[in-house]
């Protein structure tokens, strides 16, 4: 069997050995070195993907400590986020340039150093500077490392590789406020950022040790298209002010969002415009060429908007509604969770089998089934009524994910696989944005809109109504002997029933609308392959 190994080994590696570590190479020889390089790519990945919301269980804890306003605290999540974003379509081009091992070992380092300036910060400034950082080197950690998976691994093998990464992309969302809600709550927010140390040297180590060194590249050589930079940056970091501000600044009522709208659009353009004409250009879009890849980067849109916006809606109704602390409403989602890392242990040994498309399918009705379940959720409804829907919300988003990316990355030529990969994580990113963004928004309209309806139908000369204000005096009575005030707690009382009653209407009407989301995109479907890559399977070579 030890002879098997060695020989499929040798097959896949073939003269790269080389270019191993003594300590690779012993791994190598047992035909276990790129489980082992999967491992250690999916670190990285789940480490960016955690802090993307560990922090928000703990920004009241923060505001309090640093002594700042709700308002600019947000930029603690705000600036992460932009740097992210600009960072991921990058990724391909700092590989090529300065090489795989390089980069990641560059990015892990650089994210646990800005880690440790996060915990050490004394101000907001600092701490939102940090933040930023972290964002830049956090930012290549997942597009990279779904890329490298794409070129380890063979083609027979991609749907168990993907399910290691896959682990991490789903649950990380639902795990990060358990853990920063724990952190929070037993030590101080500070160990939020202090807990990537360890995991992040850990990641540092393996690079080191287990990744082969890298060859000469011939883009080493090129000049750098800082002006394409320039506009990418502009154009992302605006557009995800916008959709970050939005919602607070009542969107283009306000000459900042304004102003922000129009950078971004320019941007944009002038980014396009750029990357089309130049020799040799920062983010090669001539790779949406690929119909698969163009897509499936729409469809990841749907995905993002899914994936991050339902897990956004839900602990703020149980935490607003139901008044659940933050430790809590991080436990309400772990079933889900655990549930979507069994269907991904699961769906990468079979997923090779079945037509990609047949599965995103299958994911997307249990994804819209879950959403359609949730939007049922009426003033009795307890911690009971969110299992199955969130279990089943699990199940659908990791039939959409492994396969999706495996339709999409799959029929790329390996050359291709790395650009293709920043582009495709970068649309699922900016789809989790916008979801949350145009969830804030819809929660904050249609619970005005119920509000107002429900207010019309408030009549003081109602029998009903007058019977619930006399019940409610009475109580208050008990409390106090003037009756005017008793009458007005009464009618306070009244007013806070009618505004949680529209605010459960508003997730209602939520919910429905990402189930709708889901069923009016599935044509897009017919434009992906079936997730499968003859020149893999032909030409592969790792490393090379």
């Amino acid at each position: 069997m030890e002879r098997k190994n060695v020989s499929c080994a040798h097959t896949l590696y073939g003269s790269n050995r080389a270019l191993l570590s003594p300590i690779a190479a012993k791994f190598f020889d047992r035909g276990v070195l790129k489980w082992v390089i999967a491992m250690t790519a999916a670190l990285g990945a789940i480490l960016e993907i955690i802090d993307t919301s560990i922090v928000n269980v703990a920004i009241p804890d923060i505001q309090g400590n640093l002594g700042t306003t709700l308002s600019t605290v947000g930029w603690i999540s705000t600036g992460y986020a932009c740097a992210n974003v600009v960072m991921i379509p990058l990724t391909a081009w700092l590989s090529d340039r300065f090489g795989r091992k390089a980069y990641l070992t560059f990015s892990l380092v650089g994210f646990t150093v800005s880690s440790v300036l996060c915990g050490m910060a004394n101000n907001l400034g600092m701490l939102v500077f940090a933040r930023v950082l972290q964002g830049l080197f956090g930012g290549g950690l997942l597009a990279k490392a779904q890329s490298i998976l794409f070129e380890t691994f063979p083609r027979k093998e991609q749907p168990a590789a993907q399910a290691v990464f896959g682990i991490g992309v789903i649950a990380g969302p639902a795990f990060g406020p358990i853990l920063g809600g724990y952190l929070t709550d037993t030590l101080d927010w500070r160990w939020i950022f202090f807990i990537n140390i360890p995991a992040g040297l850990l990641a540092v180590f393996m690079t080191m040790i287990f990744f082969p060194r890298d060859e000469k590249s011939q883009h080493r050589h090129q000049n750098v298209d800082w002006v394409g930079i320039g506009f990418l940056a502009i154009a992302l970091a605006s557009f995800q002010i916008v959709l970050e501000e939005g919602q607070k600044k009542d969107w283009f009522a306000s000459d900042f969002i304004r102003l922000m709208a129009a950078s971004a659009a320019v941007g944009l353009a002038l980014f396009i415009w750029r990357e089309f004409t130049t020799e040799h250009p920062v983010v090669d879009l001539r790779v949406l060429r690929y119909r698969s890849l163009t897509a499936g980067s729409a469809y990841s849109l749907v995905l993002g908007i899914g994936l991050y916006g339902v897990m956004f809606a839900v602990p703020i109704f149980v935490r607003n509604y139901l008044h659940f602390t933050a430790m809590q409403s991080g436990l309400l989602l772990m079933p889900g969770a655990i549930g979507s890392a069994l269907m991904m242990i699961l769906l990468g040994k079979i997923s090779g089998k079945f037509d990609a498309r047949l599965l995103i399918t299958m994911g997307a009705l249990m994804m819209m089934s879950s959403a359609f379940f949730l939007s049922k959720i009426n003033p009795n409804t307890g911690t009971a009524m969110f299992f199955w829907p969130l279990i089943f919300r699990g199940f659908g988003a990791v039939m959409m994910f492994l396969p999706l990316s495996l339709a999409t990355l799959g029929p790329l030529p390996r050359k291709e696989v790395s650009s293709g990969s920043g582009f495709y994580n970068l649309t699922r990113q900016m789809g989790s944005s916008i979801g949350i963004a145009l969830i804030a928004t819809l929660l904050a309209h249609r619970e005005a809109v119920h509000r107002a309806v429900l207010v019309e139908n408030i009549n003081p000369y109602s029998p009903i109504i007058q019977q619930r204000l006399d019940l409610f005096k009475t109580a208050f009575m008990k409390h106090t002997a003037d009756p005017v005030l008793a009458q007005n707690q009464a009618i306070a009382a009244i007013g806070c029933s009618v505004n949680s009653q529209a605010m459960l209407l508003s997730f209602a009407d939520v919910f429905l609308y990402v189930a709708v989301v889901f069923v009016i995109t599935l044509p897009l479907l017919f434009l992906l392959g079936k997730g499968n890559n003859r020149e893999a399977t032909t030409t592969y070579r790792p490393f090379q």
